[in-house]
Protein backbone atom coordinates (compact mmCIF):
# COMPACT_ATOMS: atom_id res chain seq x y z
CA UNK A 1 0.00 0.00 0.00
CA UNK A 2 1.66 3.21 -1.18
CA UNK A 3 -0.51 6.17 -0.13
CA UNK A 4 -3.87 7.34 1.16
CA UNK A 5 -4.85 8.12 -2.44
CA UNK A 6 -4.18 4.52 -3.45
CA UNK A 7 -6.15 3.39 -0.41
CA UNK A 8 -9.31 5.22 -1.47
CA UNK A 9 -9.05 3.76 -4.98
CA UNK A 10 -9.32 0.28 -3.47
CA UNK A 11 -12.79 -1.18 -4.22
CA UNK A 12 -15.22 -1.05 -1.27
CA UNK A 13 -12.86 0.87 1.00
CA UNK A 14 -14.64 4.20 0.50
CA UNK A 15 -18.21 2.99 1.24
CA UNK A 16 -16.96 1.12 4.32
CA UNK A 17 -15.16 4.26 5.42
CA UNK A 18 -18.16 6.56 4.88
CA UNK A 19 -20.70 4.30 6.56
CA UNK A 20 -18.36 3.84 9.52
CA UNK A 21 -17.99 7.63 9.73
CA UNK A 22 -21.76 8.01 10.03
CA UNK A 23 -21.87 5.33 12.73
CA UNK A 24 -19.13 7.08 14.74
CA UNK A 25 -20.86 10.45 14.34
CA UNK A 26 -24.06 8.94 15.70
CA UNK A 27 -22.21 7.39 18.65
CA UNK A 28 -20.52 10.71 19.43
CA UNK A 29 -23.69 12.80 19.42
CA UNK A 30 -25.73 10.19 21.30
CA UNK A 31 -23.06 9.64 23.99
CA UNK A 32 -22.75 13.35 24.77
CA UNK A 33 -26.52 13.82 24.74
CA UNK A 34 -27.14 10.80 26.97
CA UNK A 35 -24.37 11.71 29.41
CA UNK A 36 -25.76 15.24 29.68
CA UNK A 37 -29.34 13.95 30.08
CA UNK A 38 -28.36 11.61 32.91
CA UNK A 39 -26.15 14.19 34.67
CA UNK A 40 -28.91 16.80 34.59
CA UNK A 41 -31.35 14.29 36.04
CA UNK A 42 -29.09 12.85 38.75
CA UNK A 43 -26.06 15.17 39.21
CA UNK A 44 -24.06 11.95 39.60
CA UNK A 45 -20.60 11.65 37.98
CA UNK A 46 -20.85 7.87 38.30
CA UNK A 47 -24.18 7.53 36.48
CA UNK A 48 -23.15 10.06 33.85
CA UNK A 49 -19.92 8.17 33.13
CA UNK A 50 -21.68 4.78 33.05
CA UNK A 51 -24.39 6.11 30.71
CA UNK A 52 -21.73 7.17 28.20
CA UNK A 53 -19.38 4.20 28.44
CA UNK A 54 -21.45 1.55 30.22
CA UNK A 55 -22.46 -0.19 26.95
CA UNK A 56 -18.85 -1.25 26.65
CA UNK A 57 -19.29 -3.49 29.70
CA UNK A 58 -21.58 -5.73 27.67
CA UNK A 59 -18.74 -6.37 25.24
CA UNK A 60 -17.30 -8.98 27.58
CA UNK A 61 -20.44 -11.09 27.11
CA UNK A 62 -20.14 -10.82 23.34
CA UNK A 63 -16.48 -11.75 23.43
CA UNK A 64 -17.31 -14.76 25.59
CA UNK A 65 -20.35 -16.12 23.75
CA UNK A 66 -20.85 -14.60 20.29
CA UNK A 67 -17.49 -13.55 18.85
CA UNK A 68 -17.17 -16.58 16.57
CA UNK A 69 -19.78 -14.82 14.41
CA UNK A 70 -17.17 -12.24 13.38
CA UNK A 71 -15.79 -14.66 10.78
CA UNK A 72 -18.86 -16.88 10.34
CA UNK A 73 -21.54 -14.29 9.44
CA UNK A 74 -21.91 -12.37 6.15
CA UNK A 75 -20.29 -8.97 6.83
CA UNK A 76 -22.66 -6.67 4.90
CA UNK A 77 -25.87 -7.97 6.46
CA UNK A 78 -24.34 -8.11 9.94
CA UNK A 79 -22.99 -4.55 9.88
CA UNK A 80 -26.23 -3.12 8.47
CA UNK A 81 -28.23 -4.98 11.12
CA UNK A 82 -26.05 -3.60 13.92
CA UNK A 83 -26.53 0.00 12.72
CA UNK A 84 -30.31 -0.49 12.47
CA UNK A 85 -30.43 -1.95 15.97
CA UNK A 86 -28.57 1.09 17.28
CA UNK A 87 -30.99 3.40 15.46
CA UNK A 88 -33.97 1.71 17.08
CA UNK A 89 -32.39 1.63 20.55
CA UNK A 90 -31.33 5.29 20.44
CA UNK A 91 -34.81 6.35 19.35
CA UNK A 92 -36.25 4.36 22.25
CA UNK A 93 -33.96 6.08 24.76
CA UNK A 94 -35.18 9.44 23.48
CA UNK A 95 -38.79 8.70 24.53
CA UNK A 96 -39.97 11.14 27.21
CA UNK A 97 -40.66 9.58 30.58
CA UNK A 98 -38.55 6.46 30.00
CA UNK A 99 -37.32 5.41 33.48
CA UNK A 100 -33.59 5.56 34.11
CA UNK A 101 -33.26 1.78 34.69
CA UNK A 102 -34.92 1.18 31.32
CA UNK A 103 -32.47 3.63 29.69
CA UNK A 104 -29.51 1.69 31.11
CA UNK A 105 -31.07 -1.62 30.02
CA UNK A 106 -31.37 -0.41 26.41
CA UNK A 107 -27.82 0.93 26.50
CA UNK A 108 -26.43 -2.39 27.72
CA UNK A 109 -28.35 -4.31 25.03
CA UNK A 110 -26.79 -1.98 22.46
CA UNK A 111 -23.37 -2.82 23.84
CA UNK A 112 -24.09 -6.53 23.55
CA UNK A 113 -25.19 -6.12 19.92
CA UNK A 114 -22.09 -4.04 19.19
CA UNK A 115 -19.79 -6.80 20.44
CA UNK A 116 -19.79 -8.29 16.94
CA UNK A 117 -19.26 -4.97 15.21
CA UNK A 118 -15.53 -4.55 15.73
CA UNK A 119 -14.63 -8.05 14.58
CA UNK A 120 -16.85 -7.88 11.50
CA UNK A 121 -15.73 -4.40 10.48
CA UNK A 122 -11.99 -4.82 11.02
CA UNK A 123 -11.98 -8.33 9.62
CA UNK A 124 -13.65 -6.98 6.48
CA UNK A 125 -11.14 -4.14 6.30
CA UNK A 126 -8.28 -6.64 6.52
CA UNK A 127 -9.94 -8.72 3.79
CA UNK A 128 -10.45 -5.71 1.50
CA UNK A 129 -6.84 -4.57 1.89
CA UNK A 130 -5.18 -8.01 1.95
CA UNK A 131 -4.35 -7.86 -1.77
CA UNK A 132 -2.88 -4.37 -1.55
CA UNK A 133 0.47 -5.45 -0.16
CA UNK A 134 2.20 -5.39 3.21
CA UNK A 135 1.14 -2.54 5.47
CA UNK A 136 -2.28 -2.19 3.87
CA UNK A 137 -4.21 -2.95 7.04
CA UNK A 138 -2.09 -0.59 9.18
CA UNK A 139 -2.53 2.28 6.73
CA UNK A 140 -6.24 1.58 6.38
CA UNK A 141 -6.77 1.32 10.13
CA UNK A 142 -4.86 4.57 10.67
CA UNK A 143 -7.24 6.28 8.24
CA UNK A 144 -10.21 4.89 10.17
CA UNK A 145 -8.68 6.09 13.43
CA UNK A 146 -8.11 9.52 11.93
CA UNK A 147 -11.71 9.50 10.77
CA UNK A 148 -12.74 8.68 14.32
CA UNK A 149 -10.74 11.64 15.58
CA UNK A 150 -12.11 14.10 13.03
CA UNK A 151 -15.67 12.82 13.43
CA UNK A 152 -15.43 13.05 17.20
CA UNK A 153 -14.01 16.57 17.00
CA UNK A 154 -16.87 17.74 14.84
CA UNK A 155 -19.41 15.51 16.56
CA UNK A 156 -18.62 16.67 20.07
CA UNK A 157 -18.35 20.29 18.95
CA UNK A 158 -21.63 20.05 17.05
CA UNK A 159 -23.17 18.12 19.94
CA UNK A 160 -22.22 20.87 22.35
CA UNK A 161 -23.85 23.46 20.10
CA UNK A 162 -26.94 21.31 19.59
CA UNK A 163 -27.31 20.76 23.33
CA UNK A 164 -27.21 24.53 23.82
CA UNK A 165 -30.23 25.03 21.54
CA UNK A 166 -32.00 21.65 21.60
CA UNK A 167 -32.93 19.15 24.27
CA UNK A 168 -30.81 16.01 24.82
CA UNK A 169 -33.76 13.88 23.64
CA UNK A 170 -33.90 15.73 20.31
CA UNK A 171 -30.17 15.19 19.88
CA UNK A 172 -30.70 11.47 20.51
CA UNK A 173 -33.27 11.37 17.69
CA UNK A 174 -30.75 13.03 15.35
CA UNK A 175 -28.23 10.34 16.31
CA UNK A 176 -30.79 7.63 15.53
CA UNK A 177 -31.22 9.10 12.05
CA UNK A 178 -27.42 8.97 11.53
CA UNK A 179 -27.37 5.29 12.51
CA UNK A 180 -30.08 4.59 9.93
CA UNK A 181 -28.07 6.40 7.24
CA UNK A 182 -25.03 4.29 8.15
CA UNK A 183 -27.07 1.12 7.64
CA UNK A 184 -28.26 2.38 4.25
CA UNK A 185 -24.68 3.17 3.20
CA UNK A 186 -23.55 -0.34 4.11
CA UNK A 187 -26.40 -1.96 2.22
CA UNK A 188 -25.87 0.08 -0.96
CA UNK A 189 -22.10 0.50 -0.93
CA UNK A 190 -20.73 -2.94 -0.08
CA UNK A 191 -21.00 -6.14 -2.09
CA UNK A 192 -22.39 -9.33 -0.66
CA UNK A 193 -19.53 -11.47 0.63
CA UNK A 194 -19.55 -14.97 2.11
CA UNK A 195 -18.30 -15.50 5.66
CA UNK A 196 -14.53 -15.81 5.98
CA UNK A 197 -14.79 -19.13 7.84
CA UNK A 198 -17.22 -22.01 7.38
CA UNK A 199 -19.45 -23.30 10.14
CA UNK A 200 -22.15 -21.79 12.30
CA UNK A 201 -21.41 -19.29 15.07
CA UNK A 202 -21.52 -20.96 18.47
CA UNK A 203 -20.41 -20.48 22.03
CA UNK A 204 -18.11 -23.51 21.73
CA UNK A 205 -16.40 -22.08 18.62
CA UNK A 206 -15.98 -18.73 20.37
CA UNK A 207 -14.34 -20.34 23.39
CA UNK A 208 -12.05 -22.52 21.27
CA UNK A 209 -10.76 -19.60 19.24
CA UNK A 210 -10.43 -17.35 22.27
CA UNK A 211 -8.37 -20.06 23.97
CA UNK A 212 -6.19 -20.46 20.87
CA UNK A 213 -5.53 -16.73 20.61
CA UNK A 214 -4.86 -16.43 24.34
CA UNK A 215 -2.50 -19.44 24.40
CA UNK A 216 0.35 -17.44 22.86
CA UNK A 217 2.32 -15.36 25.37
CA UNK A 218 3.23 -12.62 22.84
CA UNK A 219 -0.44 -12.28 21.89
CA UNK A 220 -1.44 -12.13 25.58
CA UNK A 221 0.94 -9.23 26.19
CA UNK A 222 -0.44 -7.40 23.17
CA UNK A 223 -4.04 -7.91 24.19
CA UNK A 224 -3.38 -6.67 27.73
CA UNK A 225 -1.55 -3.62 26.38
CA UNK A 226 -4.41 -2.91 23.96
CA UNK A 227 -7.04 -3.25 26.68
CA UNK A 228 -5.97 -2.04 30.11
CA UNK A 229 -3.98 1.23 29.79
CA UNK A 230 -6.45 2.45 27.15
CA UNK A 231 -9.46 1.55 29.30
CA UNK A 232 -8.12 3.31 32.38
CA UNK A 233 -7.48 6.52 30.43
CA UNK A 234 -10.96 6.40 28.92
CA UNK A 235 -12.04 6.43 32.56
CA UNK A 236 -10.42 9.87 32.74
CA UNK A 237 -12.34 10.98 29.66
CA UNK A 238 -15.63 9.71 31.10
CA UNK A 239 -15.35 12.42 33.79
CA UNK A 240 -15.27 15.33 31.35
CA UNK A 241 -18.99 15.99 31.81
CA UNK A 242 -18.72 16.20 35.60
CA UNK A 243 -15.35 18.06 35.50
CA UNK A 244 -16.66 20.78 33.15
CA UNK A 245 -20.44 20.37 32.79
CA UNK A 246 -20.80 23.30 30.39
CA UNK A 247 -17.67 22.64 28.33
CA UNK A 248 -17.41 18.85 28.11
CA UNK A 249 -17.77 19.03 24.33
CA UNK A 250 -14.62 21.15 24.17
CA UNK A 251 -12.61 18.61 26.17
CA UNK A 252 -13.88 15.71 24.06
CA UNK A 253 -13.10 17.60 20.84
CA UNK A 254 -9.55 18.41 21.97
CA UNK A 255 -8.98 14.79 22.98
CA UNK A 256 -10.23 13.66 19.57
CA UNK A 257 -7.85 16.11 17.88
CA UNK A 258 -4.92 14.65 19.81
CA UNK A 259 -5.95 11.15 18.75
CA UNK A 260 -6.05 12.33 15.13
CA UNK A 261 -2.52 13.72 15.39
CA UNK A 262 -1.24 10.50 16.94
CA UNK A 263 -2.80 8.32 14.26
CA UNK A 264 -1.42 10.45 11.41
CA UNK A 265 2.04 10.41 12.96
CA UNK A 266 2.18 6.69 13.73
CA UNK A 267 0.27 5.46 10.69
CA UNK A 268 1.91 7.56 8.01
CA UNK A 269 4.96 9.56 9.14
CA UNK A 270 6.96 7.26 11.43
CA UNK A 271 9.26 4.71 9.69
CA UNK A 272 8.44 1.04 10.45
CA UNK A 273 11.74 0.44 12.27
CA UNK A 274 11.03 3.29 14.69
CA UNK A 275 7.29 2.60 14.94
CA UNK A 276 7.88 -0.83 16.48
CA UNK A 277 9.67 0.85 19.41
CA UNK A 278 7.01 3.45 20.19
CA UNK A 279 4.40 1.23 21.86
CA UNK A 280 5.44 1.76 25.48
CA UNK A 281 6.37 5.48 25.22
CA UNK A 282 3.01 6.25 23.61
CA UNK A 283 1.13 4.36 26.33
CA UNK A 284 2.96 6.43 28.96
CA UNK A 285 2.11 9.63 27.10
CA UNK A 286 -1.52 8.53 27.02
CA UNK A 287 -1.81 8.76 30.81
CA UNK A 288 0.85 11.20 32.02
CA UNK A 289 -0.95 14.54 31.34
CA UNK A 290 -3.96 13.46 33.43
CA UNK A 291 -1.75 13.35 36.53
CA UNK A 292 -1.80 17.16 36.48
CA UNK A 293 -5.59 17.24 36.75
CA UNK A 294 -5.03 16.79 40.50
CA UNK A 295 -4.24 20.54 40.46
CA UNK A 296 -7.66 21.33 38.99
CA UNK A 297 -6.38 23.15 35.87
CA UNK A 298 -8.66 25.72 34.20
CA UNK A 299 -10.40 24.76 30.97
CA UNK A 300 -7.68 25.92 28.49
CA UNK A 301 -4.96 23.92 30.27
CA UNK A 302 -7.27 20.94 30.75
CA UNK A 303 -8.10 20.95 27.04
CA UNK A 304 -4.41 21.14 26.10
CA UNK A 305 -3.62 18.26 28.46
CA UNK A 306 -6.41 16.13 26.97
CA UNK A 307 -5.10 16.79 23.45
CA UNK A 308 -1.49 15.90 24.32
CA UNK A 309 -2.52 12.75 26.15
CA UNK A 310 -4.67 11.47 23.29
CA UNK A 311 -1.69 11.45 20.93
CA UNK A 312 -0.77 8.32 22.88
CA UNK A 313 -3.74 6.44 21.45
CA UNK A 314 -1.47 5.90 18.44
CA UNK A 315 0.04 3.05 20.46
CA UNK A 316 -2.88 0.85 19.43
CA UNK A 317 -1.74 0.96 15.79
CA UNK A 318 1.69 -0.36 16.77
CA UNK A 319 0.14 -3.17 18.79
CA UNK A 320 -2.47 -4.09 16.17
CA UNK A 321 0.21 -4.38 13.49
CA UNK A 322 2.09 -6.84 15.69
CA UNK A 323 -1.10 -8.73 16.48
CA UNK A 324 -1.94 -9.23 12.79
CA UNK A 325 1.56 -10.63 12.24
CA UNK A 326 0.86 -13.26 14.92
CA UNK A 327 -2.64 -14.34 13.81
CA UNK A 328 -3.66 -16.68 10.92
CA UNK A 329 -5.63 -14.89 8.20
CA UNK A 330 -8.79 -16.96 8.69
CA UNK A 331 -8.94 -15.80 12.33
CA UNK A 332 -8.29 -12.12 11.64
CA UNK A 333 -11.88 -11.05 12.28
CA UNK A 334 -12.10 -12.99 15.55
CA UNK A 335 -8.71 -11.72 16.73
CA UNK A 336 -9.57 -8.11 15.95
CA UNK A 337 -13.02 -8.58 17.45
CA UNK A 338 -11.45 -9.87 20.66
CA UNK A 339 -9.22 -6.81 20.71
CA UNK A 340 -12.18 -4.48 20.13
CA UNK A 341 -14.49 -6.22 22.62
CA UNK A 342 -11.82 -6.40 25.30
CA UNK A 343 -10.84 -2.78 24.77
CA UNK A 344 -14.42 -1.55 24.97
CA UNK A 345 -15.11 -3.72 28.02
CA UNK A 346 -12.14 -2.25 29.84
CA UNK A 347 -13.27 1.21 28.78
CA UNK A 348 -16.60 0.52 30.46
CA UNK A 349 -14.81 -0.79 33.55
CA UNK A 350 -12.53 2.26 33.53
CA UNK A 351 -15.49 4.62 33.27
CA UNK A 352 -17.27 2.87 36.13
CA UNK A 353 -14.19 2.92 38.36
CA UNK A 354 -13.46 6.54 37.53
CA UNK A 355 -17.05 7.52 38.23
CA UNK A 356 -16.98 5.70 41.58
CA UNK A 357 -13.75 7.45 42.62
CA UNK A 358 -15.12 10.83 41.50
CA UNK A 359 -18.36 10.18 43.39
CA UNK A 360 -16.36 9.71 46.61
CA UNK A 361 -13.78 12.44 45.96
CA UNK A 362 -13.91 14.72 42.92
CA UNK A 363 -13.68 14.40 39.11
CA UNK A 364 -10.13 15.80 39.16
CA UNK A 365 -9.02 13.22 41.72
CA UNK A 366 -10.71 10.45 39.74
CA UNK A 367 -8.75 11.40 36.62
CA UNK A 368 -5.46 11.44 38.52
CA UNK A 369 -6.06 8.03 40.12
CA UNK A 370 -6.95 6.41 36.80
CA UNK A 371 -3.91 7.94 35.07
CA UNK A 372 -1.58 6.66 37.77
CA UNK A 373 -3.08 3.17 37.45
CA UNK A 374 -2.61 3.24 33.67
CA UNK A 375 1.06 4.17 34.02
CA UNK A 376 1.61 1.39 36.57
CA UNK A 377 0.05 -1.22 34.24
CA UNK A 378 2.12 0.00 31.27
CA UNK A 379 5.35 -0.24 33.24
CA UNK A 380 4.37 -3.75 34.33
CA UNK A 381 3.84 -4.83 30.71
CA UNK A 382 6.83 -2.93 29.28
CA UNK A 383 9.39 -5.73 29.44
CA UNK A 384 7.19 -8.25 27.63
CA UNK A 385 6.28 -5.71 24.94
CA UNK A 386 9.93 -4.79 24.36
CA UNK A 387 10.87 -8.48 24.01
CA UNK A 388 8.11 -8.87 21.41
CA UNK A 389 9.44 -5.85 19.56
CA UNK A 390 13.00 -7.23 19.50
CA UNK A 391 11.78 -10.60 18.21
CA UNK A 392 9.73 -8.86 15.54
CA UNK A 393 12.69 -6.79 14.32
CA UNK A 394 14.98 -9.85 14.19
CA UNK A 395 12.37 -11.82 12.30
CA UNK A 396 11.99 -9.01 9.79
CA UNK A 397 15.75 -8.91 9.26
Amino acid sequence: MRSYQHLFRTPEFTPLFLSSSLHVAAQTVSALALGTLVYRATESPLLSAVSMFGPSLAQVLGATFFLSGADRLPPRATMAGISLAFAAGTALIALPGLPLPAVFAVVLVQGLIASLGGGVRWGLLNEILAKEGKGGYLLGRSVFNMMNGITQITGFAAGGVLLAVLSPRTCLLLAAALYALAALGIRLGLTRRPPRTSGRPSVAATWRTNALLWSSRPRRHLYLALWIPNGLVVGCESLYVSYAPHAAGTLFACAAFGMFVGDVTVGRLVPPALRSRLGVPLLLLLAAPYLFFALGPPLPLAAAGAAVASVGFGASLVQQERLMALVPGELAGHALGLHSAGMLTLQGVGASLAGAVAQLTSPATGMTVMAAASIAVTLGLARGLRVNSIIEVRTAN
